[in-house]
């Protein structure tokens, strides 16, 4: 799985002029899911996502996770994560996992995050055609890869 976490100060996802999710302060998950990728990968990106401290303290050091700060997560599938780009000007996908793989992974992230942040996940609407806005707060950018995980 690769995700791209943008901490935000808003966030809203719009799919035929009708919003599906919007959040305040919180983190825009932008979601890809691989061919390979395992319930293993997902919890431990899920566990990551939320611990992550990046957030600002009372001296503007990142040292608050989301659930220090109350935030909320809008969750979008973004299977162009996956892009292979090394040949010709036309990505390819192929590693990007099918839709019968891939939806019941995007489901099973919004379970997971909800669990542990005991609250509601909003998200877009997966393979729709969505217009996605935010206030980038920092900006504050992480690209994370459950292949490059550590095992300790």
């Amino acid at each position: 799985m690769r995700a791209v976490i943008q901490r935000v100060s808003r966030a809203t996802c719009t799919v035929d002029g009708k919003i599906t999710g919007e959040i305040g302060t919180g983190l825009l998950i932008l979601l890809g899911v691989a061919d390979d990728d395992t319930n293993d990968d997902l919890e431990w990106l899920a566990q990551k996502i939320v611990n992550m401290r990046i957030f600002g303290d009372e001296n503007g050091l990142m040292n608050k996770a989301l659930t220090d700060v109350n935030g909320n997560i809008l969750l979008i599938s973004q299977f162009t994560l996956f892009a292979q780009t090394k040949k010709g000007n036309r990505p390819s996908f192929i590693r990007a996992a099918r839709p019968d793989k891939a939806i019941p992974m995007y489901e099973q992230m919004i379970t997971t995050l909800q669990k542990l942040l005991n609250k509601t996940i909003a998200t877009g609407i997966f393979a729709a055609d969505m217009k996605v806005e935010l206030l980038n707060d920092g900006p504050v950018t992480i690209v994370m890869d459950t292949k490059d995980k550590e095992n300790h």
